[in-house]
């Protein structure tokens, strides 16, 4: 557990990003599982260095995700449940809009991904990600910064329909 803690401050230390107080200083989302934990069942799928941790409540419930850069250059989001430490979703982050896993899916374009996100939660859009959800399906992943916080949606490329919600950052470490 030491080692993967290392391994942790080892690979964001170079660029610490706090959004937010963490958790247990704002009386939001207790665990039952340590971060240490969940860490270790990410790197269990995907194997790499873990370039940022967030923690968010992701429909109401505690929720860990991790980046973990893949030696192979792949990047990985993988979310783990705070309350049982099983890997929840599994995503690959592609560059942009351009990279081929993601053009041959996407059937709408940012822009209109931006609307339909904003429609949801007024307020300025702050990071935009493009994801391969773990069924294939592209998507545009939002964060938001709105009057009550940073919020985070995405809309599936494909079709426009907001496929996650009610996501609420508490902190982020890491690499931006």
């Amino acid at each position: 557990m030491k080692k993967a803690y290392l391994t942790l401050l080892a690979a964001v230390g170079s660029g610490i990003v706090v959004v937010s107080a963490q958790a247990g200083e704002t009386g939001q989302s207790k665990t039952k599982v340590s971060m240490e934990n969940c860490m270790h069942a990410a790197l269990a799928k995907r194997a790499g260095e873990v370039v940022k941790l967030e923690f968010k409540e992701e429909r109401g419930a505690p929720t860990y995700e991790f980046e973990v850069l893949g030696g192979d250059g792949k990047s990985w989001e993988l979310e783990c449940d705070a309350l049982t430490g099983k890997i929840i979703e599994e995503e690959q982050e592609v560059a942009d809009g351009e990279a081929p896993l993601f053009k041959t899916k996407a059937r709408i374009g940012l822009d209109e991904a931006k609307k339909i996100a904003l429609s949801a939660h007024p307020g300025e859009i702050v990071e935009v990600e493009y994801e391969i959800e773990s069924d294939g399906n592209a998507s545009y992943e939002f964060d938001i910064k709105t009057k009550s916080g940073e919020v985070k949606l995405e809309v599936d490329a494909a079709t426009g329909k907001i496929i996650e919600d009610d996501e609420k950052e508490l902190y982020q470490i890491g690499k931006e």
